[in-house]
C-alpha cells in the first residue's frame, strides 16, 4: 500500500490518507467528514469501510429530510 492516497465517496474526493505509526490518518477535503478529519485507523482497509459506511448514513439523511412544497 502506498504512503499515502486519495480517499473518495462515490464518484466524489473526501480526503486524503497519510501513512503514520499506527496506520493511516485520515485528512479531509470535504466537511461533510469533519468528524473523523485527522483520525487514524489501524489500516487502509477500515479507513475506507467507514468512509463508505459514514457516505451512506449521510445520503440516508439527506433523503430523510422533508421535500419542500413546490
Amino acid at each position: 500500500m502506498s504512503e499515502r492516497f486519495v480517499v473518495t465517496a462515490g464518484r466524489k474526493s473526501v480526503g486524503v490518507a497519510l501513512r503514520v505509526r499506527g496506520g493511516y490518518r485520515f485528512f479531509c477535503s470535504d466537511p461533510q467528514f469533519q468528524s473523523i478529519d485527522s483520525r487514524v485507523f489501524p489500516r487502509a482497509r477500515a479507513l475506507v469501510r467507514h468512509v463508505a459506511d459514514l457516505a451512506k448514513s449521510l445520503r440516508g439523511a439527506a433523503d430523510a429530510r422533508p421535500k419542500e412544497p413546490c
